[in-house]
């Protein structure tokens, strides 16, 4: 299964990305060591959208803390990065191709990165990675 994690990147030619207790939507609980992920440079700390690919080579499920009802599961991540994107990918040119999450490609990412604007670990579809692929 393939995921894209959005969230602040400090040095998007990193080797290794280290992502300690991120939130998961859409299936992104689930992410696991051996999967691909897509890593976007989160615009709501000045970043630019798709920034790498990677691989997971350490996911750790962070413990839900005590006395708290509804929690969103976390999850603490490490990604060996493959490559770097040659297409800009963002807010601006996923937002035209508005949709639903069982659409288009683009209208899933567009939905389920940027509807709600937090940072966030997903599970996408092999048709969103495919559209994903195509910027490296």
């Amino acid at each position: 299964m393939s995921f894209v994690i959005k969230t602040a990147i400090a040095d998007p030619e990193a080797q290794t990305f280290v992502f300690v207790a991120q939130k998961t939507m859409y299936g992104g609980r689930l992410i696991a060591a051996g999967d691909v992920v897509y890593v976007f440079a989160s615009e709501n700390t000045g970043g630019a959208g798709l920034v790498a690919r990677g691989i997971v080579t350490a996911a750790e499920a962070v413990p839900r803390r005590p006395g708290i009802t509804r929690q969103t599961p976390r999850v603490s991540i490490t990604v060996q990065h493959t490559a770097l994107a040659k297409r800009r990918l963002g807010r601006n040119e996923l937002k035209p191709l508005k949709g639903g999450a069982g659409g288009e490609p683009g209208a899933e990412l567009n939905f389920k990165l940027y509807r709600q604007a937090t940072d966030k670990i997903v599970g996408i579809s092999d048709a969103a990675a495919a559209f994903l692929d195509a910027c490296f």
